[in-house]
């Protein structure tokens, strides 16, 4: 079985209305949909554009007045998803519960249901600046498509959380980052490839481009889609089935087989899954069987 991704490098830059960020996002959405993608993935914090708007007393907005915009965003992905057919991992987007901001994954399928995953590993400038509180709970979720998993940015540096996904029965680990410099962003991208070596799995991987002048910790964005594979004969040399073009407004576009996955994991150069040393360090398949 096969499905196709595709994955949008988003340009953050100053907008005046919501109606312009819901301009752009259908620019992308309609974008992966004359490619025939089955799902798009948005990037890690690409909603805090609409805090470019500023005030109506004309006064920047801050990260805490970002859920202010939650109902209209889930409204305009919704609508999205219900419209194109797609699936729709819409970035995230900071939220407040019980007085704590998080930043939380949404996915919207074709059908209207919306699902979260909140980040599970924040980094020091999100708790120090933005007061940024972690995610409890990790889930996987199904599509007519197979099993996946959606973890954002700093996540995917932690490799026990994409083992625990890959034995939740994830074959696709969804990516939403946002990086401001080359370091951040080889952070995740190298860590991903490693997740994807490690676990057989796939990883798609994307990041905001662009600047926002007027927002806080946004001023500068480094970023590039990519659609990561486990290196081994089947896949391309690199691990790499796309890539974007580095800093650039793009979407990018690749079909994953399935099928491969399985078959390398059963018969591969290396089968690191089945080699796991469980006698040394915990089985989280097993852990899942309990």
């Amino acid at each position: 079985m096969k499905m196709r991704v595709s994955a949008v490098q988003y340009q953050l830059h100053t907008i005046r209305s919501f109606e312009e960020f819901a301009q752009q996002c259908e620019h992308y959405v309609k974008t992966a949909q004359e490619y025939g993608s089955e799902f798009i993935l948005f990037p890690d914090f690409f909603t805090t554009q609409l805090l470019s708007i500023g005030s109506e007393q004309g006064t920047r907005l801050t990260i805490n007045e970002l859920p202010g915009f939650t109902e209209q965003y889930l409204n305009l992905f919704q609508n999205f998803a219900l419209e194109t057919g797609m699936h729709i991992i819409g970035g995230t987007h900071v939220i407040a519960r019980a007085g704590k901001l998080y930043n939380v994954a949404h996915m919207f399928y074709p059908d209207g249901r919306i699902v979260e995953q909140a980040k599970l590993h924040i980094t020091p400038t999100e708790v120090i600046e933005w007061d940024m509180s972690a995610g409890e709970d990790f889930r996987v979720f199904d599509t007519v498509k197979g099993r996946i998993a959606i973890l954002t940015c700093y996540d995917i540096e932690f490799p026990e959380i994409v083992r625990m996904a890959k034995a939740k029965g994830a074959d696709v680990i969804f990516v939403p980052s946002c990086t401001d410099d080359r370091h951040g962003f080889h952070r995740v991208r190298y860590t991903s490839h490693a997740r994807a070596i490690e676990n057989q799995v796939y990883v798609v991987l994307t990041g905001t481009v662009g600047a926002l002048p007027t927002v806080d910790f946004m001023h500068a964005n480094f970023g590039q889609a990519a659609v990561i594979t486990p290196n081994d004969i089947p896949f391309p040399p690199k691990g790499l089935q796309v890539e974007g073009e580095l800093n650039d407004d793009m979407v990018v576009t690749a079909d994953l087989d399935l099928e491969l996955l399985y078959e390398v994991r059963e018969r591969g150069s290396v089968t690191t899954w089945r080699d796991r040393r469980t006698d040394l360090y915990p089985d989280w398949e097993q852990a899942e069987k309990i």
